[in-house]
């Protein structure tokens, strides 16, 4: 195909805050794990797929359940609430566990 760009599974964005490699953040209304350390306002490579352990907020978590991004609070919930969705819970949580892992499923 002529129009083929990429696969899109890394992709170009700008670093709304400093990140560093693995952080995950919102470039527009796209989700995605820095791929590199990044000066806010930087060029920063945000990887799109895969499956990501991520700082989570302190609720319990049940596996197989949607993933939502709180910016505010740079980490995951199970709370739609002023939240973006970012994909599944790919494991069950306790309230008290800093991170869980989360199957990112781009969406739009």
């Amino acid at each position: 195909m002529k129009n083929f760009l990429q696969p899109g599974h890394n992709v170009p964005g700008v670093a709304p805050y400093p990140l560093a490699s693995g952080n995950g953040y919102l470039d527009g209304a796209e989700f995605a794990i820095a791929s590199n350390d990044a000066a806010a306002g930087a060029s920063v490579v945000g990887v799109t797929n895969g499956v990501f352990s991520l700082p989570k907020a302190a609720v319990a978590i049940t596996r197989k359940t949607v993933a939502y991004w709180d910016n505010t609070n740079r980490n995951v919930t199970n709370s739609a609430s002023g939240n973006t969705k970012i994909g599944l819970f790919r494991d069950g949580a306790l309230a008290g566990d800093a991170t869980v892992a989360v199957k990112l499923i781009p969406s739009i």
